[in-house]
């Protein structure tokens, strides 16, 4: 380790659990995050921070004012342009530490893409705002036996825990009761989010990961940790493996295998997202076209967004598109395919 890393992380490396060793773990470990909102970028600020010596940051979404409340990597510049939150992520934690390599990913993760984006870390990090999605990594992670900490956030009410294969029971045997899934009707559109939690609950999730990431996995809980940042409570429960479990007993990896069928509203939105990863789109041309037939047509080199009143719709240059203001997904196809063609 050189001079100057001895200088940078001094002050973690006086912390008798991490010492030089646990840092020059870090400095050559390799983490991903999936979700870049509010758990997602305060993750990762504390990770790039620490020195973990690579990030890949997996996020399909984009900036808006609404963020601004609790996601931290985001200021009104990232707002105005809608920058990809994965994009803006890269810049704003690569002007913390450039000693770390960081990467955005602007995508969507799915079953399609998770041995793509999620083979090359050795931890994976939970900011995401659907069950569906964590199923998905729970999967990947069960079978691949890679290790994840799973986080969430909701009003004043914080959840988060550390995955180990083979050795904890996994998110399914946690939520899963036979074939029912977890309801997910509460969520930051209907009930708010507060960011202490948010920040409350990165930190727990990052406090584990650097556990691992610097192999002091003496030191990890091995429990749900939960808390109530409004009434003060907290609680930290062993949850017991489930011999029935489908992923991590039956290796039924249905989410990751697509039989599963995801969730269309994003956290925080009234919005429908619609699939089409299959297609490349100059967005430059798709600008012109629409500019004479839709309002407030606005480019970046990432995404285009225009009004077709009372909607918004936001389309990627892989062909996704995001429709705001309706649940309904046929609504959104129709509009998808008028002015985008199917």
């Amino acid at each position: 380790m050189t001079d100057s890393l001895q200088e940078k992380y001094s002050r973690q490396m006086l912390f008798a659990g991490m010492g030089p060793e646990g840092q020059r773990c870090l400095l050559a470990s390799r983490a991903t995050i999936v979700g870049c909102g509010a758990i997602g970028a305060a993750t990762a600020n504390l990770l790039v921070r620490a020195g973990v010596g690579s990030i890949r940051i997996i996020d399909r979404d984009f900036v808006e004012p609404t963020n601004l409340q609790r996601q931290a990597l985001f200021d009104e510049s990232d707002a105005r342009q809608a920058l990809p939150k994965a994009v803006a992520a890269e810049h704003k934690l690569r002007s913390i530490n450039s000693g770390v390599d960081v990467k955005g990913v602007v995508a969507d993760l799915s079953p399609q893409n998770a041995e793509e984006l999620l083979s090359a870390g050795d931890l994976i990090l939970d900011g995401t705002d659907n069950f569906e999605t964590r199923f998905l990594i729970n999967d990947f992670a069960v079978k691949s036996g890679r290790p994840w900490i799973y986080a969430a956030a909701v009003a004043s009410y914080g959840l988060t825990m550390t995955v180990r294969p083979g050795l904890t029971p996994c998110l399914a045997c946690l939520l899963e009761s036979g074939n029912s899934s977890p309801s997910v009707e509460a969520t930051c559109d209907t009930i708010g989010v507060l960011g202490p939690i948010v920040n409350l609950m990165a930190s727990w999730q990052a406090a584990e990961a650097l556990k691992i990431l610097a192999g002091r996995l003496e030191a990890l809980h091995g429990r749900l940790v939960s808390s109530d940042i409004w009434t003060g409570r907290m609680q930290s429960v062993r949850v017991a493996r489930n011999s029935d479990c489908r992923a991590c007993a039956k290796h039924d990896y249905s989410y990751l295998e697509g039989q599963a069928q995801p969730h269309i509203t994003l956290c925080g939105r009234d919005s429908v997202q619609i699939h089409e990863r299959s297609r490349a789109l100059d967005l430059a041309a798709l600008a012109l076209r629409l500019q004479p037939v839709v309002e407030d047509v606005r480019q970046n080199d990432f995404l285009i967004r225009f009004r077709v009143a009372p909607y918004e719709m936001t389309v990627f240059a892989d062909g996704r598109a995001i429709l705001k203001g309706s649940k309904d997904p046929a609504l959104a196809r129709s509009l998808y395919a008028r002015y985008l063609g199917a």
